[in-house]
């Protein structure tokens, strides 16, 4: 059985990407914060919860002990969606404690789960991203949100590279704006952004590796 690790998973996207998943098989490990409300959401969607603050060098050592075997990861966990702010008066202190769930986090987690996706026969890699951090579309918005996810888009190419040679499949995928406590009103039911980011984490061996993904069509870096 594929076993898939999903972070940032009590509500919104990743809940519904644990849920999509569940429903194709996988064994899901839905992470969260708080392991109560990671036990509430994994009842709700047919997954095992595992508390993960993905900020935690402690949480991170002891989920990496714990999971016996992981074919997937998906980096969901995000914070800080700053529409009060622009890059020239934004406030640093904010943009490094965005960077430190939006990209250290992922960072320091896969490294340490890489043993296992390495000796997975299908290792898969998904950072959920944002077309907000396409370079070639951007606005001054958002700054520390953006620039973390810049970041992460980074990291995922660097990835990529390295474990091309280990079978990893490691893409970025922009969900879209979708509805939910981060996007707030207006923007597409959830289910659908979820679908793009389990599309990447149900890739098959000869799929694409390194890119930057909405709906399975490619966004300009």
């Amino acid at each position: 059985m594929t076993v898939s690790l999903v972070t940032g998973a009590n509500r919104g996207i990743g809940r519904e990407v644990c849920r999509q998943l569940s429903a194709q098989g996988h064994d899901v490990l839905l992470g969260a914060r708080s392991l109560d409300a990671a036990g509430r959401a994994a009842k709700e969607v047919g997954a095992t919860p595992v508390r993960l603050d993905v900020t935690s060098a402690a949480d991170i050592e002891r989920a990496a002990a714990e999971i016996g075997a992981l074919d997937v990861l998906v980096n969901n966990a995000a914070i800080t969606y700053d529409t009060w702010q622009r890059a020239s008066t934004a406030d640093l202190a904010v943009v490094r404690e965005a960077a430190e769930t939006n990209l250290y986090g992922p960072w320091r987690l896969t490294q340490a789960l890489l043993p296992l996706l390495r000796r997975s026969r299908h290792g898969r890699i998904v950072n959920v991203s944002s077309e907000a951090a396409s370079l070639t579309n951007m606005g001054g918005g958002t700054p520390a949100y953006t620039a973390s996810k810049v970041a992460l888009n980074a990291l995922t190419r660097m990835l990529a590279a390295e474990l091309r040679a280990d079978g990893v499949l490691v893409n970025a995928v922009c969900p879209g704006w979708v509805a939910t406590d981060m996007g707030g009103p207006g923007g597409r039911p959830v289910a659908d952004g979820a679908a793009s980011v389990v599309w990447a984490a149900t890739l098959p061996d000869d799929g694409p590796t390194g890119g930057f993904f909405r709906d399975g069509r490619p966004l300009p870096w």
